[in-house]
Order: C-alpha cells, then sequence, then structure tokens
C-alpha cells in the first residue's frame, strides 16, 4: 500500500477536498511543486493554476485555484484557495470569453487602463482552459 498524507483543500465557499492523498502538484509563486507524504514543512503563495490530486491507487483530480496559500506539514496539506473549483465543474465558454475579453482590452489599452488586472485576468482564463484540455485527454 503506498504511502498517503491527509490534504483538504479550502476556498472561501466551500471544501473542495479532504481525504488521503499520494502526491499533490501545484504552481507556486517560485515555481511547480510536487509534494509527496513526509514533505519538509513548507508554507508559500499559489499562482493560478491546477492542484493535480493523486488519490490512493492512482486515482487523479484536477482543481482549479486562482491564487492561495499552500501549507505542507510532514503528515498534512492545506491549500486555501481564494477560488477553487473541481475540474469538471469548469465552464470553458466562460473561461474563453474572459480570455478574449482580457486579450481585447489589452490591445486597446486607455490611459487609466491597469495592465496588471487584465493580465491577472488572462493568467486565470488560460489555467481553466488548461485544465480542461488536461481533463479531456484522461
Amino acid at each position: 500500500m503506498a504511502m498517503t498524507v491527509q490534504l483538504d483543500v479550502v476556498s472561501a465557499e466551500e471544501k473542495i477536498f479532504s481525504g488521503l492523498v499520494e502526491s499533490v502538484q501545484v504552481t507556486g509563486s517560485e515555481g511547480e511543486l510536487g509534494i509527496l507524504p513526509f514533505h519538509a514543512p513548507l508554507l508559500t503563495t499559489l499562482k493560478p493554476g491546477m492542484v493535480r490530486i493523486v488519490k490512493q491507487f492512482g486515482e487523479e483530480h484536477l482543481v482549479y485555484v486562482a491564487g492561495g496559500v499552500i501549507e505542507v506539514q510532514p503528515d498534512a496539506i492545506t491549500v486555501l484557495a481564494d477560488v477553487a473549483v473541481r475540474g469538471e465543474d469548469l465552464d470553458e465558454q466562460a473561461a474563453l470569453d474572459a480570455q478574449k475579453q482580457a486579450e481585447e482590452a489589452m490591445q486597446h489599452a486607455s490611459a487609466d487602463f491597469n495592465y496588471a488586472e487584465a493580465a491577472a485576468q488572462l493568467a486565470e482564463a488560460i489555467a481553466q482552459l488548461r485544465i480542461i484540455q488536461k481533463m479531456r485527454k484522461k
């Protein structure tokens, strides 16, 4: 039997996932992180992107997070996300619309345009679309 660690993924609205996992992959502020049971303690912010969860016996789940923090302890992992959505609940058309809107806003920028906000919206839309594409391949 594979070693496991307790994982909790929580958003402001609800608990998205709670259970034993073999591994977790996330995009931290400094890059990609792969976390296994008994990982060294860690606390870092998350970029918009995918949380790849591998449960016992290799069952994989994907969750989109729009930022937040991850706390890793040797016996527990906690993801506190600003926004978290199960991969199967993502809306592809909404993500495509958000991507298009952000790209158009960046092309037609005015003097009071907030480039950082548009870039963040674009990154979130692209992250959602990547998860949707990955789920189609499964």
